[in-house]
């Protein structure tokens, strides 16, 4: 696996950059080597925010991105947060892989990348929304099974993939009951 550390607001030291090293590396077990890591390790400038200390890691496999934000009052404890919700979040997808291998149909995924959007907070107390920030994508055809485990591993409100079988845009979504929902173009 492939990890690199990077600071933003924040002097990077090497001890400190070791230890994101060492607690993320520890995911390696359960990647391939293909894997990338990004970690950025970043401090709020926000002094009414207390929990200003914010690691945050996405890891690039050859199927999902799998990402993880946490925060604290300590950065090495920030490390640690996230370390365990990646590791928690990697276990569960490759249980759901082996899963579906021995039920015998194969999960496949392919290399072009995924149809992530990140849910953006917005101020619900002006006149109107408006769009701050813009984000592109590849979409990569799924079925809605799949876009439904990735919706879970980067743990968003909904997840934007092409169908596999209509080769449509579909966006596949949490309800508040804990179940999914699927909403299609009508044809």
């Amino acid at each position: 696996m492939n990890l690199t550390v990077k600071g933003r607001n924040i002097a990077l030291t090497d001890s400190l950059s070791a230890y994101a090293e060492e607690k993320i590396g520890r995911l390696q077990k359960y990647l391939s080597a293909e894997a990338r890591c990004d970690v950025e390790l970043s401090a709020e400038k926000n002094p009414s925010i207390a929990d200003n200390q914010v690691a945050e890691a996405t890891i690039h496999t050859k199927g999902p991105v799998i990402r993880g934000r946490e925060a604290s009052g300590d950065m090495y404890a920030s490390i640690d947060l996230v370390a365990d919700k990646l590791e928690r979040q990697v276990k569960k997808y490759r249980g759901k892989l082996i899963a579906r291998t021995q039920g015998g149909h194969k999960q496949v995924f392919l290399d072009e990348g995924l149809a992530l959007i990140e849910a953006e907070e917005h101020d619900d107390h002006g006149p109107l929304p408006i769009i701050v920030k813009t984000k592109q994508f590849m979409v990569k055809p799924m079925t809605a099974e799949e876009a439904a485990m990735q919706l879970d591993l980067v743990g968003h409100d909904f997840f934007v993939f092409t169908s596999s079988e209509t080769q449509e845009t579909a966006v596949v979504y949490r309800r508040r009951d804990g179940d999914y929902g699927l909403i299609e173009p009508q044809r």
